[in-house]
């Protein structure tokens, strides 16, 4: 593409002048937890425009490789098209190299990717996503779930533990910072994923909580040595029906 349409790839296309946030829906918000044998991401599915809910089942965490994840804040199209792209490209340099790209090889990647998106993101139009995964490399697979975030002109970071994006990240990482130990399972990590979105849907109204009535639920996967794999729908409600139950016994958590 940057040969044949380079004015079709993340931040090369013309947009107005002047803000256009107001444009396009925002998603949030995004959690990853680190356990025992990998990394669990989490996101929540509502989209806002303002103060309008754009959307209620919006996916905002999908696989990167065999053995990452990633997810992502922000504006809505450009983060999705980011997203795809990535994805691409890992598959384009598997099948070139015949292996997969590390995981701090993967991260730096995707950071020049925000990088090429930052003309968008001063207009408003940001995208952050977050980066995790299980890495092959490790000498440990007890302790080889990676974590990785970024800013928006590029700058990538390693995380410890966990970590969360997106407008309810706030109240998200005050969460799971009373909840999180080390050493989790990878059941005990999703717990904590699926109640720091709730707790951070209290208190941000861009964060869309459990829907019990449209069985609406948090997109949840885990990246462990067996690679990657998405919890059905049904294991996501019965975590998240367990967090309600918990709460209207106990509303302050």
């Amino acid at each position: 593409m940057r040969v044949a349409a380079p004015d079709l790839l993340p931040g090369r296309r013309p947009l107005p002048p002047g803000a256009a946030e107001h444009l396009a829906p925002h998603g949030t918000t995004i959690v990853t937890v680190a356990c025992a044998g990998g990394v669990v991401m989490a996101g929540d599915r509502r989209a806002t425009m303002g103060n309008l809910i754009a959307s209620r089942d919006i996916e905002k965490v999908f696989p990167a490789g065999p053995y990452s994840l990633v997810g992502y804040a922000g504006a809505a199209g450009v983060g999705l098209e980011l997203i795809r792209l990535f994805q691409v490209e890992l598959e384009h340099y598997e099948k070139i190299e015949g292996d997969t790209l590390s995981l701090h090889g993967t991260a730096n990647r995707l950071a020049s990717m925000i990088r090429g998106n930052l003309a968008a993101a001063m207009q408003g139009l940001a995208v952050l996503p977050l980066f995790g995964g299980f890495d092959t490399d490790s000498d440990d697979p007890a302790t080889a779930g990676r974590i990785f975030s970024f800013d928006v002109t590029g700058g990538w970071f390693a995380e410890r533990d966990f970590h969360a994006i997106g407008s309810g990240s706030l109240f998200a990482k005050s969460a799971m910072k009373k909840r999180f130990r080390p050493g989790l399972s990878v059941d005990e990590a999703v717990r904590v994923g699926v109640e720091a979105l709730y707790d951070a849907a209290e208190d941000d109204s861009a964060t869309g909580g459990p829907d019990l009535t449209r069985k609406i639920y948090p997109v949840v996967m885990t990246a462990t040595a067996d690679g990657v794999d998405r919890l059905a729908e049904e294991q996501a409600g019965a975590v998240a029906q367990g967090v309600v139950d918990d709460r209207m016994r106990n509303p302050g958590g």
